[in-house]
């Protein structure tokens, strides 16, 4: 397969237009950092190091990258000060001591916010009692069921369900397609991407009568401020306690949270991690990839659990876990190099057996 050479332009396609350019010196002005070449070189976009062209903006933050920077075509670098001697003939470098920062200072100047129209598309559906604040955006085919409220400024998207009594924030934004069953609070400033479904039942059963009888899930689905959710993550709602996500957590793409969890504050929950029922997770916690956790069990504040980890039991707070069982980050190192030795001394038993027989 033949991969297309990609575009001149790195804008996103539903971005606004930008505002024009930046020069090296406004940008080392504005990021706070010090600037060395021509000031005047302006940019309009960025890029990494090895595809930027002469009106991009780039950045050296790793020296494991210095050979990117020697021979990159941007027009201005941002560069770490222990790299600021790095070989290279970019027409502006600026030196400032966290370049991904400073990146972040200038995205949003690069590639401004869509811009979003107030207003109630025609074709959306509005059911009784519905709450709407001021500056509010819903969009086309939208459904707000009975006694929905909506914050000022709040962003429903196209096609997006949102059920009886939901309440959305001021600035909370659901992107097409997000579904918020009955029962689920959204905070202010929250951002709930494509596909997210929110408040669907728990997998929760009984065996009785010789027949799985489903337990009612009266709780609610209660998301924080400030919360980012990744597209197609599903949260529960609680059966009958509630399922929260504490202020400022952000949770990737394809993650799976059970009924009655609880998530604290600032943590990250990265893609296809899943959370069995009741699990509690502290605040500033990190949950790498594919981490799987039992239910009931408590992750507490600070802790780190490792990609791919499997975690059945309460994890003490400030520690790092990986493996499967998941244990303390060096007990599972020494039980991996163990295991990766454990092939050459059999190859040894079945010498010594075959020797004495």
């Amino acid at each position: 397969m033949t991969v297309p050479d990609p575009a001149p332009s790195r804008r996103p396609a539903d971005s606004s237009p930008a505002v024009g350019s930046l020069t090296a010196g406004e940008i080392a002005q504005m990021v706070g950092g010090v600037l060395h070449g021509d000031a005047a070189v302006a940019v309009r976009a960025v890029a990494p190091l090895e595809r930027a062209q002469s009106d991009e903006l780039s950045f050296l933050a790793s020296a494991r990258y210095g050979g990117a920077f020697a021979h990159t075509a941007a027009g201005v670098v941002l560069v770490s000060p222990e790299l600021a001697g790095a070989s290279g003939a970019v027409p502006a470098r600026i030196v400032v001591d966290r370049p991904h920062d400073a990146v972040l200072t200038v995205l949003p100047l690069l590639y401004p916010a869509p811009a979003r129209i107030p207003g109630i598309h025609p074709t959306a559906v509005l059911g009784r009692g519905v709450n709407l604040g001021g500056d509010v955006t819903v969009g086309a085919y939208a459904v707000l069921g009975d006694g929905v409220t909506l914050g000022d400024r709040a962003w429903v998207g196209e096609h997006c369900v949102v059920g009886a009594g939901v309440s959305l924030g001021a600035d909370a934004r659901l992107f097409p397609g997000v579904v918020a069953y009955a029962g689920t609070v959204v905070g202010q400033r929250a951002s709930i991407h494509s596909g997210v479904r929110l408040g669907s039942d728990g997998f929760g059963y009984v065996y009785r009568d010789g027949h799985h009888a489903k337990i009612p899930h009266v709780g609610r689905c209660l998301i924080g401020d400030d919360v980012e959710i990744g597209a197609n993550t599903t949260i529960d709602r609680g059966s009958v306690d509630d399922t929260v996500i504490g202020a400022g957590t952000k949770i990737d793409n394809l993650v799976q949270i059970g009924h009655n969890c609880r998530v604290g504050r600032l943590s990250l929950i990265m893609a296809q991690v899943g959370l069995a029922g009741s699990a509690r997770v502290g605040d500033g916690c990190v949950i790498a990839g594919q981490a799987g956790l039992g239910g009931h069990i408590t992750v507490g504040d600070g802790a780190r659990i490792a990609g791919q980890s499997g975690v059945f039991g309460d994890v003490p707070a400030g520690e790092t876990w990986s493996g499967y069982p998941a244990r303390p980050h060096r007990a599972s190192l020494r039980a991996t190099a163990a295991l990766l030795k454990l092939s050459s001394m059999m190859r040894d038993l079945e010498r010594l057996v075959k020797d004495r027989s």
